[in-house]
């Protein structure tokens, strides 16, 4: 065995040599990898005994993408492009060997080989779309020559990853094989070498391309189709523009105009804002001030106390990751009626072809009913999921804590109701959390991860591993009322009730968040929840909205009474303009003296969006957020903000905290009796500074 460095080793066997990376944790592709696959290739291509040559990796994966560290950074030679350049130039042939993950620039390096072997848990894609990118190192030139423009089209604008038996169907990989990579590496080579198989590089053919080539209208139809939800994403387009640069042009023409739009791409905002989510979930995951001796409990079984429309939904999620799951309701009645529903939504993922027939059966296989809170007595997490009431909350878990073994977390899913005072009736409140779970909890990827005051260090991580293992994305947030989101929420909601009073309806004040790329406004949003809920909020904390209360109290609740802020066809969720509606907001407008007047969107945007920005401020202000990207991840995950736009704090950041708070200021003296429109203090400090949210999650960091 010859050490080229560090990371990059070669071995001789026969007439058969092997490049070995070894990479921890999973071999990116950074520069020292690089610099070692050239000087090995080198090597083995100057032995006159080598025949072919078979690239793998040690540890975990194969190349997993590229080192997430040079993000931003000048580029450093070798790149990627050139390690690509010099696989597929070398003299001997080389077979890539696949197992765990190949993304992004991981399966092009093994594109760049001449033949790519497989075992069948390896998994492979071209994630870049997901970073506001396209595959930079060809992989958008090279994999529509393996499995035609078509297909390729739908492979980089999903930016899934594909299993290795479909890889296999597709033309990605030449086989797939059970064992070591490097046997099953080794085996390839040995029938490329014995059989004098064609070493075809993966650039040099075309058959593929043909069909399109000659009449591209299927592929511009399809690429319609896939981009129709699109409004507003630079990446979609520029991943179709490289496509169809495979088809059009040269390879060689089409990776030189790719190389420059790509660094257009990354220099762009959208880019910026998909790397800070991407960085921002693997920073979440990290709570600050715990002993380092505290781990999550193990969580084989859990309980959901309430069958309804959420309890199912949690249910579904525990089901998915393979947790079996007791859902425990008060009367048979509720139980049947919660489980037929969540039965029902099975059988439309089935329907809709997101899951098979024999997936739902193992689903509800795992999913148990009972009318007894007894059932939940072997459960290592128990999350209540029962309506909004304090006193009904307060008498499950007082009963819950007698049935439950010691050690169980015991978790609340309310939205905005104090968690403290919940706690306060248990002997053991070290093992009690809120989890924050939003609507549809099957379908929603955020939970609120609410740390009450005498939440345990392992109730807390805990909560926030069994929220991955079922495929949220945890956020901690500490106490308070509507937590992180909810409560920012509640200041676009006053923002939305302004606007309708002072001359918008319900259409355009939605259409000015739509056309920004939310993919629902916030008052169809609304209606869809049931116009009931923040009706009875706002009873609560006593602050009235005389537009949506009027429309509440004249029998629109929404959605499921066929009428809200829009009226609904029967059968048809779609939204339609009200003229009942629009009466009731102008002569409620008229009720409070208000002359209506025509408003601009951008007016209406920045009034939607700087106050719930201010209120983020005063969250992280108040240590209910632990970073500006936190906040982020709220919002991207819970409430449709739009990713390529990074969340409201890095929008901020984006917009210029002078500007937002110059805005917020001539917003306050137009509205006086409203003290949250005053620009808090961070915001202020931050724009007279020049710096901004990221700046000041770093310098948290720091110290």
């Amino acid at each position: 065995m010859t050490q080229i460095n560090d990371k990059i080793s070669t071995r001789i066997e026969g007439d058969i040599g092997f490049i070995v990376s070894d990479n921890p944790p999973v071999n990116a592709l950074g520069i020292g990898v690089r610099q070692g696959l050239v000087g090995a290739l080198e090597e083995l291509n100057a032995d006159p005994g080598v025949k072919a040559i078979v690239l793998y990796c040690a540890g975990r994966t194969f190349f997993a993408g590229a080192d997430i560290t040079e993000f931003g950074k000048p580029r450093q030679s070798p790149t990627l492009q050139d390690i690509i350049a010099a696989l597929e130039s070398s003299a001997r042939p080389v077979v890539a060997a696949i197992h765990g993950t190949a993304l992004g620039g991981g399966l092009e390096t093994a594109l760049g080989c001449a033949f790519r072997v497989a075992i069948p848990s390896a998994r492979m894609g071209l994630p870049e779309i997901n970073l506001g990118l396209f595959a930079g190192g060809g992989g958008t030139q090279r994999l529509p020559r393996l499995i035609g423009p078509e297909k390729a089209l739908e492979h980089v604008l999903s930016g899934k990853p594909v299993g290795a038996r479909q890889a296999l169907e597709l033309g990605i990989v030449d086989a797939v094989e059970e064992g070591d990579p490097a046997v099953i590496g080794a085996a390839f080579a040995r029938r490329v070498i014995d059989e004098n198989i064609p070493a075809v590089p993966v650039r040099d053919r075309d058959e593929k391309l043909a069909a399109t080539r000659a009449d591209p209208s299927a592929f511009d139809a399809l690429a319609k189709k896939l981009t129709a939800r699109s409004k507003g994403q630079a990446a979609p387009q520029a991943n179709i523009d490289s496509i169809r640069r495979s088809f059009t042009m040269s390879l060689d023409e089409a990776l030189a105009i790719d190389a420059a739009a790509n660094r257009e791409l990354m220099a762009g905002s959208q880019s910026r804002a998909l790397r800070h989510l991407f960085f921002a979930e693997r920073e979440a995951a990290r709570i600050p001030g715990l002993p380092e001796t505290a781990k999550a409990r193990p969580v084989q079984k859990a309980a959901i106390i309430g069958a309804g429309t959420m309890g199912g939904g949690i249910a579904m999620c525990f089901a998915g990751a393979g947790v079996p799951v007791t859902v425990v309701d008060t009367t048979q009645e509720a139980l049947d009626r919660g489980l037929e529903r969540v039965k029902g939504n099975y059988a439309t993922s089935v329907k809709r072809g997101s899951i098979g027939q024999a997936q739902m059966d193992e689903r509800l296989a795992l999913i148990a009913g009972a009318t007894d809170r007894a059932a939940a007595a072997d459960a290592d997490i128990v999350i209540e999921a029962v309506f909004e009431d304090m006193d009904v909350k307060k008498e499950i878990f007082t009963d819950l804590e007698k049935r439950v073994k010691p050690g169980t977390i015991l978790a609340s899913n309310t939205s905005a109701l104090d968690v403290d005072e919940i706690a306060s009736v248990l002997e053991r409140p070290q093992d009690f959390v809120g989890m924050h779970f939003f609507s549809p909890a099957n379908v929603m990827k955020l939970l609120e991860v609410v740390v009450a005051r005498h939440s345990s260090p392992e109730a807390i991580l805990t909560a926030m591993a069994v929220g991955k293992t079922i495929g949220k994305v945890p956020v901690w947030s500490g106490n308070c009322d509507g937590f992180i989101g909810n409560r920012m929420v509640a200041k676009r909601s006053a923002q939305a009730e302004r606007l309708l009073q002072q001359g918008a309806f319900p259409q355009q004040v939605d259409a000015a968040l739509t056309n920004l790329g939310f993919p629902m406004g916030p008052l169809t949003t609304n209606d869809m929840s049931g116009l009931d809920i923040g009706y009875s909020i706002r009873k609560r904390r006593g602050t009235p909205f005389p537009i949506a209360d009027a429309i509440v109290e004249s029998g629109r609740l929404g959605q499921k009474t066929g009428a809200g802020y829009y009226r609904y066809e029967p059968g048809d969720r779609t939204p339609h303009p009200s003229p009942e509606t629009e009466a009731l907001i102008i002569a409620t407008s008229e009720k409070l003296g208000i002359t209506r007047r025509d408003i601009a969107e951008e007016e209406m945007v920045q009034r939607l969006l700087f106050p719930l920005i201010n209120e983020g401020a005063r969250i992280l202000e108040e240590g209910i957020a632990l970073r500006a990207s936190d906040v982020d991840l709220v919002w991207i995950n819970g409430y449709g903000w739009p990713r390529h736009l990074g969340g409201p704090m890095f929008y901020a950041d984006e917009t210029g905290l002078a500007t937002i708070v110059a805005k917020l200021r001539e917003m306050a003296a137009e509205t006086p009796g409203d003290p949250s429109l005053q620009p808090a203090a961070l915001l202020v400090e931050l724009a007279d500074r020049g710096q901004n949210f990221a700046d000041w999650q770093k310098s948290r960091v720091a110290a």
